[in-house]
């Protein structure tokens, strides 16, 4: 009798369905283009991001300058990939450190059960309850305006919604058959969280970091705009976008370059991470 062939896991399947998405897909491309042309803005920007001109202020947009120059001469082109390298990198990093804590604390939580697992998740209700926005800006007021702060200020009130999320999902595992075959062969905690928590839960966690991202960004984005983000002569979209909504009547086109550019990078974002929700939702892979 022939066996059966073994059916690929899920993520195949996912992934077809997520080609599908042309929305989603070419979102996927426009964000690799643009991360691609800012993390390499250094040694394509047509001038440095800090030069100053002042016998060119205010220039509107010509052969000489693609995207117009602001009030100090820079070259607006040049500002906005320096200020796209740094928005991207404070939505990673941030992002990053969402994850970190919010799967540990998940995990955690899941593991333990009983009243110490309800504690742990009243903790996060009660955070989540609290303003978050001025938490970060009250972090940046006391303990300066510098970029490790950021990332840890913006990506320590991110993780509450993964936690919820891991927490949920590790729950649903932790009474399956092959994580209780591997605690009777006597496998270590560790272990199991390592050989089949994480690997179960990479379609999960790969969702909400692309979701994450997005929210992450609009907040640094929102502490620029206070201007309480990044320093000059350091930029991002939102300290740029602060300073064209200045001036908007005089000088459009330094609110409108960065603008548009972080929308469509915004809305990229949330197209690429319906797409991967979408296609990595279990209950869609059971149809």
């Amino acid at each position: 009798m022939k066996e059966a062939p073994v059916q690929s896991f899920a993520s195949e399947s996912g992934w077809q369905r997520f080609r599908k998405d042309r929305a989603a897909v070419w979102s996927g491309w426009f964000l690799l283009a643009i991360a691609a042309v800012c993390f390499l803005s250094p040694w394509i920007s047509p001038y440095p991001y800090m030069e100053q001109n002042l016998a060119h202020s205010a220039m509107a947009p010509s052969s000489a300058h693609w995207l117009g120059t602001d009030l100090l001469g820079r070259d607006v082109l040049s500002r906005l990939l320096q200020g796209g390298m740094i928005s991207l990198f404070v939505g990673l990093i941030a992002t990053a450190v969402a994850l970190a804590v919010g799967i540990c604390y998940g995990v955690l939580a899941a593991e333990v059960g009983g009243r110490a697992e309800d504690a742990l998740m009243r903790f996060v209700d009660i955070v989540s309850t609290l303003p978050l926005t001025l938490i970060v800006i009250l972090c940046t007021v006391v303990f300066g305006q510098n970029m490790p702060m950021i990332f840890l200020a913006v990506g320590g009130v991110s993780w509450l919604t993964m936690a919820r999320i891991i927490r949920n999902q590790t729950r649903e595992m932790k009474g399956s058959q092959f994580v209780q075959a591997a605690e009777s062969l006597g496998q270590s905690r560790w272990g199991i969280f390592r050989r089949h928590y994480l690997p179960n839960l990479a379609g999960t966690i790969a969702v909400c970091a692309t979701l994450t991202v997005p929210g992450v960004m609009l907040l640094e984005a929102f502490v620029s705009f206070l201007g309480l983000g990044v320093k000059a002569p350091m930029t991002s979209w939102g300290l740029m976008i602060k300073e064209g909504a200045d001036i908007m009547e005089e000088c459009p086109w330094l609110l409108i370059s960065p603008s548009v550019v972080f929308a469509l990078t915004l809305l990229s974002l949330n197209f690429l991470g319906d797409g991967l929700r979408d296609a990595f939702d279990p209950r869609s892979s059971r149809k």
